[in-house]
């Protein structure tokens, strides 16, 4: 059995998207199967209204992206999680849906797999980092490796050096940069070949 990675994410705008789409490439390339899931949106019709981005990524990403359900977990060997910083911590819609996965984890579905996690923020210091931490809270609890990229190649370097996980800054309203994109490919390949290197 190869190695099997799922990559869930919530995005409103699409730059988490982006970088979800990029980090399951990656992995694919590293020859991992990938599912690549978008958890539910939570918000009301009034909020994401209020922003013609927000309304389009849904629009367009609602037939496009299997919504993530808890079987996708159990199937994987390897996780990609992301979310776009909220306050410096995880927005609500995933974390939702990492609140639904007690009873697998007692059940010890999620024990010495390795997961990585990647984010985005209004802002170069709006609170990238702190979301990537909290967000491996949930894979100390449930018994995960943790795989960061580090400094492992100096591509990351072109990205902003982040060592926690890919991050892009959105403040001029573009989605990931190429530099960025090419961080989040490498992330999902070390997961890959870490998770790999893992089974033996």
């Amino acid at each position: 059995m190869g190695v099997r990675v799922a990559v869930v994410y919530y995005s409103a705008t699409g730059n988490v998207h982006a970088l979800a789409s990029a980090v399951a490439d990656g992995a694919a390339a590293q020859g991992a199967e990938v599912r690549l899931r978008r958890v539910a949106e939570l918000a009301p019709d009034t909020a994401i209204d209020s922003n013609p981005a927000w309304r389009a990524h849904v629009s367009a990403t609602r037939s496009q992206v299997p919504e993530a359900t808890l079987e996708d977990l159990e199937w994987a060997t390897a996780y990609a999680f992301g979310t776009p910083t909220r306050f410096g911590n995880v927005a609500a819609q995933l974390k939702q849906f990492l609140d639904t996965t007690g009873g697998i984890w007692q059940s010890g579905v999620f024990h010495n797999k390795p997961a990585t996690s990647f984010t985005s923020a209004m802002n170069r210091h709006g609170g990238q980092e702190s979301t990537i931490l909290a967000l491996n809270n949930v894979f100390y609890h449930w018994g995960c490796l943790i795989v960061p990229p580090g400094y492992t190649d100096p591509l990351l370097y072109e990205a902003g050096g982040n060592p926690y996980g890919t991050s892009w800054p959105s403040s001029g309203g573009e989605g990931p940069d190429e530099p960025t994109l090419k961080a989040a490919r490498y992330q999902g390949r070390h997961l890959a070949d870490i998770a790999t290197r893992l089974r033996g």
